[in-house]
């Protein structure tokens, strides 16, 4: 009923602005990860509307939810001597720690490849804010196995035709969260396309973070990381002294 009445809102709010223009919202605009969340699912929403006749031509959305930006750190294994070894390693400063990326169809037939480069739009066009490396040629192979780690941990995903029209100006698109997803500040990123050329875009901010006691022992553990260490080995050290005694009594 919730999602159904920011609809009418944002169809509304849309009627208002200037001719074609995009709203979008969130289903919600925090998660909040207890230790049994095991991923769930949110739904980007919004409205096209024009105070004039539709346009002729081909009119698309794409949706992006991405962040927070990481350091990816990349190795290569090359085989010595019989024995796999890490030889050469790259860090990719600034690529999202999870990225997907809806459309009403396939990227490469909404606009062209210089701006889906230009706005990041698909996983082929993810790059580093910057690398380990001067060389892009040397840094192209570590920058695609990062990608392809991600996606195999499906942290990264593209879903042509994940845009679902309500009608002819509501949308919806639902985006799956798995449990692995780093806490963070998040963004969803809506573009409306008019014949291959961005007309309107809005971005709206998406909070992943961890709440109760497994928020207190993250902040915790990096506040206060030697008082932590202490306690984790006290907590050992007790823990095999009671299995033991218990061990004994029963023998």
């Amino acid at each position: 009923m919730k999602f159904f009445l920011a609809l009418l809102v944002l169809c509304a709010a849309a009627r208002m602005a200037r001719a074609e223009d995009l709203v979008s919202g969130l289903s919600q605009d925090q998660i909040q990860i207890t230790s049994n969340y095991a991923g769930t699912e949110i739904v980007v929403f919004g409205a096209i509307e024009s105070q004039e006749a539709p346009a002729a031509g081909e009119r698309d959305v794409v949706v992006v939810v991405r962040g927070p930006d990481a350091d990816l750190a990349v190795r290569r294994k090359v085989r010595v001597a019989g024995i796999w070894i890490n030889r050469d390693r790259i860090t990719l400063y600034g690529m999202p720690a999870y990225y997907y990326v809806a459309s009403t169809r396939p990227l490469a037939k909404i606009a062209s490849a210089d701006t889906l480069r230009q706005y990041q739009l698909g996983t082929a066009n993810l790059t580093p804010k910057r690398e380990s490396t001067r060389s892009a040629r040397k840094g192209e192979p570590f920058r695609l196995a990062a990608i392809r780690s991600r996606e195999r941990r499906k942290l990264y995903a593209e879903a042509p035709g994940g845009v679902e029209f309500l009608s002819y100006s509501l949308f919806r698109v639902r985006v799956p969260l798995p449990a692995t997803v780093p806490r963070g500040e998040y963004t969803a990123e809506v573009y409306l396309f008019r014949d291959g050329v961005v007309a309107s875009a809005q971005t709206t901010p998406l909070f992943v973070d961890q709440i109760g006691l497994e928020r207190r022992l993250f902040n915790f553990a990096h506040d206060r990381p030697f008082e932590y260490g202490l306690m984790t080995v006290a907590m050992a050290m007790l823990l095999g002294w009671a299995s033991s005694f218990l061990f004994h009594r029963q023998a």
